[in-house]
């Protein structure tokens, strides 16, 4: 296939970018889940966007709701290079009661039923809907390429999970054919596959659809009001069942760095799955490769100088063992291990942090001791703080998780200042 044959070139991705993510409790007390910081540099949302930049696709619209304003400023920052007279567009699509004075977005297909008028005005033929809260590399023109070739009305994306985990998930019973039988959200039995009956096929949150019959369907769920107006809820079973509903498997589509690699994906929506993603990306040889000058996650790069290390004492040694610290950091005496230091974070003399994820601008006091933390953006870590040794007494100020993992804001220290 050549470049003027790509099917991505008639492609719009519409990222819905709207949910809080509770689950990652006050990392999303003043950003939506989509906006939180991952990898040293990046935001999630990055990576459905740079998926989609990288699949060929120049035309791009994320929904937003909750919480929008560091995600809205983070896409005009570090997204601000589409050019219109290029045919290339990123709008941001905030909910803003564009339909009548009464609703805000009412669930995922609301998001894109609401600006049908924007997505005609791209002119294109085919849509592809994205959740923006996931970590992984996908080349979309696969995908796209399956759903023409299949003559399907949707088209959608699947991880392979074993058949006892996949109770968490939305799950597809299918045919031999990749046809899709049944679509049913978090079923207590999951069915397994034709081929492997202890596997299951979960949703990845990613549909593609022609963009005339999505059009259609919107305009009919809207005037439905028994739907939810919800793609995984709603508008997925109504074609399992009326129409023609095709999986395609991410092993088929995900971008590896190399071909043993495991094909990545994470939904790293609780304080758990948060840290240890992070932190994995410190391994000798990470899953998660963020290196691939071929497939690169596109983001806002600050300008900010390097990395520094000062003072070579006993107990006072400026260093980072099986870390990685990111620009604009100064690790000025302190021993830092296992652990991923987001721009500008300043750690002070005799402190030391152990598989620790600290996001920007984080100032470590010092004589503080850190371990398995997830500290907040800005937070100042008072001197001589210990953390992680006692999970009794950092559960009367932190939120500690069941297996082990302290998550610190700087309203928590203010509070344990004050009390």
């Amino acid at each position: 296939m050549g470049p003027s044959q790509r099917l991505t070139a008639r492609t719009m991705a519409f990222v819905l970018a709207g949910g809080r993510g509770s689950r990652l409790k006050e990392l999303t007390d003043i950003r939506a889940k989509p906006a939180v910081h991952f990898g040293g540099k990046a935001r999630i949302v990055d990576f459905a966007l740079s998926n989609a930049l990288n699949s060929g696709i120049r035309k791009m619209a994320i929904a937003t709701q909750y919480k929008a304003h560091s995600l809205i400023r983070h896409c005009q920052r570090g997204w601000n290079f589409f050019r219109a007279e290029r045919n290339e567009y990123l709008d941001i699509l905030p909910a803003s009661q564009r339909v009548d004075e009464v609703h805000w977005y009412q669930g995922t297909a609301d998001a894109v039923f609401q600006n049908i008028d924007i997505v005609d005005s791209y002119d294109v033929d085919y849509v592809v809907v994205l959740a923006g809260d996931h970590i992984y590399k996908m080349d979309y023109e696969v995908m796209l390429r399956q759903h023409v070739e299949s003559g399907a009305d949707v088209t959608v994306g699947c991880l392979t999970v074993p058949r006892h985990e996949a109770s968490a998930f939305g799950v597809m019973a299918i045919d031999e054919t990749d046809r899709v039988t049944s679509f049913l959200e978090k079923p207590a039995d999951p069915p397994g596959t034709p081929d492997d009956p202890d596997i299951t096929l979960a949703s990845m949150g990613i549909y593609v659809f022609r963009w005339d019959f999505l059009r259609d369907l919107l305009r009919k769920d809207a005037d439905d009001p028994e739907s939810k107006h919800d793609f995984g809820g709603d508008l997925i079973p109504y074609i399992v069942k009326n129409g023609k509903a095709m999986a395609h498997r991410f092993t088929e589509s995900c971008v590896k760095h190399t071909p043993e690699a495991p094909a990545y994906w994470r939904d790293v929506g609780t304080v758990d799955a948060y840290w240890k993603a992070n932190i994995d990306l410190t391994d000798f040889n990470p899953d998660l490769d963020l290196w691939d000058k071929n497939w690169p996650i596109w983001t806002y790069s600050e300008s900010v100088p390097p990395a520094k290390f000062i003072h070579d004492e006993e107990c006072r040694r400026g260093l980072a063992i099986s870390s990685m610290v990111s620009g604009g950091c100064i690790i000025s005496g302190t021993e830092v291990r296992e652990s991923l230091l987001f721009t500008r974070v300043h750690t002070n003399s005799y402190a030391t942090l152990t598989r620790v994820v600290a996001l920007p601008d984080v100032v470590v006091e010092r004589s503080a001791r850190l371990t398995n933390c997830v500290v907040d953006r800005g937070v100042v870590i008072p001197e001589g703080l210990v953390v992680g040794e006692d999970p009794e007494e950092d559960g009367k100020w932190f939120r500690v998780t069941d297996t082990g993992v302290t998550l610190i804001t700087q309203s928590m220290l203010d509070r344990r200042a004050a009390g």
